[in-house]
């Protein structure tokens, strides 16, 4: 009874929390079954957390007893990820470089294999992604590509893994078992759930995972989150004993970074219990390692920034916005000013387009919280500030134009509104 009063408490509590931290961004989770990858599109966990989550899916064909792989299974990942004509920087990016999801998971299956089959273009695209504030979180084989290679005799595979940890992994060598494992005491995910105040987890499956090697190349800012317990397991047949390894391991490089969490086992399909606790902590842990809001520019008095480029123009910070994205601005109000007038005009072509104008005082103006907005269809505002308070004020561009999406069996699909994919160009311009 204690185990269910406490996990329906806080589903309420991280539930809330997700609702109140996921501002700026499109969706929640996008996550990754591909080429080589398990075929999941969703967990009991985001569903207990209430997040919106899309993903890529791409099972294997049969031909003759054999499994493949079609160009066009290739391609299809590639473009996803990657980026295609209507959307040129891939799901994973809005138009400036931004993450657009607050964190991509990635499925056990063959990581090298599904590192070479994303291509140069598209490991590059989710490096990005780490390092301009999406977080990642990744089981068993997503563990192992997000890692910088693999040590044995040589380093393997450093060609094909993002290295977005860039520490070392080593398989475990268990196959379709199950481990135990414990948390330090001092765990960030113990914030989370207790574990039942024995920060011990039974019998967790495992079907060659990793560890993360701690004596070679090993980041010093990186956490351990959760460590092997196979003490008295005569019948692993280990050559090497991995008794106290990290089992689950984490970093966040800066604050305008995301938070990788690396997870040799495998939590994400259980549906009760501290296994289902175990994978909502790490997602809830990911989710809070997102980057801090990034700031444009200062708006100037009397001066009309246009955000016109597009995400070839390499120029994010006058990049056109895209759907469910924030812009931020600074404004400095001097003293003894009796009105303040913002005005926000997409560019010709766009109007249709539904763009708000959100202000306020001393912090990130977001739709919920802003003191002053100019909300509606179409993307002309005005909002009139009058007798503000002097100092500085944060301005925000919202857009609320979005995709339609469907399943079909490669995940999730995009149709409606496609063009807000690469981008919705507008100008500002502050008067007082």
């Amino acid at each position: 009874m204690r185990q269910t009063v406490f996990i329906c408490l806080w589903a309420f509590c991280t539930g809330l929390a997700a609702a109140q931290g996921g501002k700026g961004f499109y969706k929640d989770m996008f996550i990754d079954g591909g080429i080589n990858l398990s075929s999941y599109m969703n967990f009991p966990s985001a569903h207990f957390l209430e997040l919106q989550t899309e993903a890529f899916i791409c099972s294997p064909r049969k031909s003759q007893k054999k499994t493949y792989y079609s160009i066009a299974d290739t391609l299809s990942q590639r473009q996803v990820f990657g980026g295609s004509p209507i959307d040129e920087n891939g799901v994973l990016l809005y138009p400036d470089g931004a993450p657009r999801f607050r964190m991509l998971y990635t499925n056990g299956g063959s990581a090298a294999r599904h590192g070479r089959s994303m291509g140069p273009l598209v490991r590059e695209r989710i490096r990005q992604y780490i390092r301009n504030g999406g977080s990642y979180l990744g089981s068993c084989a997503g563990a192992f590509i997000g890692s910088r290679a693999v040590k044995g005799d040589t380093l393997k595979y450093l060609d094909a893994y993002y290295g977005i940890w860039p520490g070392l992994t080593i398989s475990t060598g268990i196959i379709t078992s199950q481990t135990n494992i414990t948390f330090d005491k001092n765990s960030p995910l113990l914030k989370y759930c207790d574990f039942g105040g024995d920060l011990k987890i039974d019998s967790l499956y495992h079907n060659g995972g990793g560890y993360a090697v701690t004596d070679t190349l090993w980041p010093e800012d990186t956490e351990i989150l959760a460590r092997y317990d196979i003490e008295g397991r005569t019948d692993l047949k280990l050559k090497k004993s991995i008794q106290g390894f990290p089992c689950i391991w984490a970093r966040k490089e800066s604050d305008k970074s995301g938070r990788v969490i690396l997870c040799g086992s495998h939590p994400e399909l259980v549906k009760t219990g501290e296994k289902l606790d175990l994978m909502c902590s790490l997602v809830k842990y990911a989710l809070d390692g997102t980057g801090t809001p990034v700031i444009k520019d200062k708006l100037v008095n009397g001066r009309e920034r246009k955000m016109y480029c597009f995400t070839h123009d390499n120029n994010p910070d006058y990049t056109a916005i895209g759907d469910r994205q924030y812009h931020h601005f600074t404004l400095d109000i001097p003293k003894g000013t009796d009105k303040v007038t913002l005005q926000l005009k997409a560019k010709p072509g766009y109007s249709d387009f539904d763009l708000y104008l959100l202000a306020q005082a001393g912090q990130f103006a977001f739709l919920g919280t802003a003191t002053d907005k100019a909300l509606g269809s179409g993307g002309e505002k005005k909002l009139v500030i009058n007798n503000p308070k002097p100092g500085k004020w944060y301005v925000s561009v919202y857009c609320d134009t979005t995709v339609d999406t469907r399943q079909t069996d490669y995940g999730t699909q995009y149709s409606g509104c496609l063009e807000v994919l690469n981008g919705v160009p507008y100008s500002i311009q502050a008067d007082f």
